[in-house]
């Protein structure tokens, strides 16, 4: 009788899930104006959208595999809501972001944080406000909203797209003491991803490792009851980590950010401090022919946000990319709009 109470309960809160971030983004296409701006060449697909009964089969095909691995106890069910009023607290605050956003895509604003002090201390294709958002990576704000956007734009399968990475993670760590375990998370964000692996293995250290400080802090709170965690404030391509030093390395919508030089500059990192026979875990976007039946949702993405290196990113050889830096594919899979590549150092 356990089981099926516990899928049930498991769909009840998924499809709840769903249905909020869905109306989310609802809401926000009738708040917003023209996806394309006036004088610009209409978005034509090379394919036609995918209609909405074949978006809920795949968000459907992605819960069950969620399900199935937590049931076959690969790792714990996700957590619950500890406050209920932080929800409607973040979409009030995300709804009034939201026509900022709307405003600044329709203005063509996209460079709003490449000022002063900030163009000095970091990379020039990192001072972009990035989907339009306020503040870029750059404030205490935009980390506080980024969640609710991210779940929004994937109405609510984000957080079950990322802990497909911890099934690799899982079978690496398996008879394993963890306490032997280091695993660097680079671009860290929110600590979203991070907070899943120390859920499942307490006792292994972890790196997070961030550019922006306010993401970083964030971080730092969501990771604040477990020990064995140190913080970095640095970009993925020059990482103050020692060689040979992580057993895991993950990346999570890393990549699709990033300028094709400075990707080849973070898989030579990434390389350097992986020890041999370790691992690197992607997770980000789908790209062009994983699943084609999305290939014009992708194509649509940097038509609608601000996104100047994804064009690049769809047709991005990673197999070859990491190949010749040393780490061999010898993993992927897909669910809903994300991959999974596993790479292993020889």
């Amino acid at each position: 009788m356990a089981r099926p109470l516990a899928r049930l309960r498991y769909a009840a809160e998924q499809g709840v899930r769903v249905a909020w971030y869905a109306g989310h983004y609802a809401a926000v296409n009738r708040l917003r104006g023209p996806v394309t701006r006036p004088g610009e060449e209409p978005f034509r697909p090379s394919a036609p959208i995918p209609k909405l009964p074949e978006i809920l089969r795949s968000i459907r095909e992605l819960f069950e595999r969620d399900y199935q691995n937590i049931e076959a106890g690969i790792y714990k069910a996700p957590e619950q809501g500890r406050d209920p009023r932080r929800p409607l607290d973040k979409a009030i605050r995300f709804f009034l972001d939201a026509k900022k956003v709307d405003e600044r895509r329709m203005g063509k604003r996209h460079s709003e944080v490449n000022t002063g002090v900030k163009a000095e201390n970091y990379p020039r294709y990192y001072l972009q406000n990035f989907h339009f958002q306020t503040d870029g990576w750059l404030s205490e704000d935009s980390a506080d909203l980024y969640d609710t956007q991210v779940e929004t734009l994937f109405a609510g399968t984000a957080d079950a797209m990322r802990r497909q990475a911890l099934v690799p993670i899982a079978r690496y760590i398996d008879a394993k003491d963890q306490r032997d375990i280091q695993l660097l998370d680079i671009a860290c964000g929110t600590g979203r991803f991070l907070r899943e692996v120390k859920r499942n293995w307490p006792r292994i250290g972890v790196t997070a490792l961030d550019l922006s400080p306010d993401y970083l802090a964030k971080t730092k709170r969501a990771l604040s009851k477990w020990g064995r965690v140190s913080f970095v404030n640095a970009c993925a391509e020059r990482m103050p980590v020692e060689k040979a030093s992580q057993d895991i390395v993950t990346a999570t919508y890393l990549f699709h950010e990033l300028p094709p030089k400075i990707r080849a500059q973070v898989a030579a990192e990434i390389a350097r401090v992986l020890k041999p026979g370790g691992l690197f875990v992607l997770v980000d976007a789908l790209q062009t022919g994983d699943q084609e039946r999305f290939d014009s949702l992708l194509e649509f993405f940097p038509v609608a946000f601000h996104e100047p290196y994804f064009s690049t990113y769809l047709e991005e050889d990673f197999e070859s990319l990491f190949d010749r830096v040393g780490l061999q594919n010898v993993e992927g899979q897909t669910g809903y709009l994300t991959k999974m590549a596993v790479f292993e150092k020889a």
